[in-house]
C-alpha cells in the first residue's frame, strides 16, 4: 500500500536536518508528489465517516458526524458552553477524526490507510532518520483530522508513557488557507508564549521532536472549509 505514494524529488535534506537540529522541528514543503497529495485531500473531503472528539473537564465525547448533525440547537449550545468553559485551563480539544488502526493487518485499502502505511515505508523512515537523527524509529501511526469553526487543541507535549514516540508529524492538506482563519500549529516556549506558528499549507509535512509543547489555534467562522490533515507519531519499538 505504501507504493501508492511517493516523496517529491529535490528535498534539501541537509538544510532540513540543520533546521531540525536547531529548533527541534522542521517544515518539509512539497513532501509528497503533488498529485498524490491532491488525491489524498479529495479522498478525505469526500468521506462522511468522521467522528467528533472533544472533552469537557473529565468527560470525553466521541460523536459520529451524523449523530452530531441531529443534536438540537439547545443541545449544541449546552455542549459548546461546557467545552468552552472547561478549555480555559488544562488540556482540551475539539475536532473531527478518522482513525487508522495501528496494526497494518487491521487497516482498509483506502488512500488514508495507504498513506499511513507509506509513513512506515523504508523510504520515509530513512528520510526521517536523516532529518531527525532518530535512527531507531520503526513505524508510524496516523489519523486524519478535520478542524472546522470552533475546533481547537490546547497546549500539550505528546509525551505519553509507553507510546515510544520519537517525533510527531502533520501533513497539511488545506489549499489556500489564510492565517486569520485560525488552525495554526503553534509551538510554545517555557514561558508559555508562542515561539513559532505554522499556517496550514497544502502538501507540507511538519516534523517535530517529542516532547514539544504545542497547540492548534481556534478555528474561526471565517474558515470556508475544514482544516484537513493527516497526523501521527513516529515511534520506536
Amino acid at each position: 500500500m505504501g507504493s501508492d505514494f511517493s516523496i517529491a524529488r529535490g528535498l534539501d535534506v541537509e538544510a532540513l536536518k540543520a533546521a531540525f537540529d536547531r529548533d527541534g522541528r522542521v517544515e518539509v514543503r512539497g513532501f509528497l508528489v503533488p498529485a498524490d497529495a491532491a488525491r489524498l485531500r479529495a479522498h478525505l473531503a469526500a468521506r462522511d465517516d468522521w467522528t467528533l472528539v472533544l472533552n469537557a473537564g473529565k468527560a470525553v465525547y466521541e460523536i459520529p458526524r451524523q449523530g452530531y448533525a441531529q443534536l438540537s440547537a439547545a443541545q449544541l449550545a449546552d455542549l459548546d458552553r461546557h467545552v468552552v468553559e472547561a478549555a480555559r485551563t488544562g488540556f482540551h480539544y475539539r475536532y473531527e477524526t478518522i482513525r487508522v488502526a495501528d496494526d497494518p493487518a487491521m487497516r482498509g485499502r483506502t488512500p488514508l490507510d495507504a498513506f499511513v502505511g507509506f509513513m512506515s515505508s523504508p523510504e520515509v523512515l530513512a528520510l526521517v532518520a536523516a532529518i531527525t537523527g532518530a535512527d531507531d524509529i520503526a513505524f508510524a501511526d496516523g489519523q486524519a483530522t478535520a478542524y472546522s469553526a470552533g475546533h481547537f487543541l490546547t497546549r500539550h507535549d505528546d509525551d505519553v508513557a509507553g507510546k515510544n514516540r520519537r517525533a510527531a508529524y502533520v501533513l497539511g492538506l488545506s489549499d489556500g488557507w489564510q492565517p486569520e482563519w485560525g488552525g495554526l500549529l503553534m509551538f510554545h516556549g517555557a514561558d508559555g508564549l508562542v515561539e513559532q506558528g505554522y499556517v496550514p499549507m497544502f502538501g507540507a509535512l511538519r516534523l517535530f521532536a517529542v516532547p514539544a509543547m504545542h497547540s492548534v489555534s481556534y478555528v474561526t467562522p471565517l474558515a470556508p472549509e475544514p482544516r484537513l490533515s493527516v497526523t501521527g507519531w513516529l515511534r520506536h519499538r
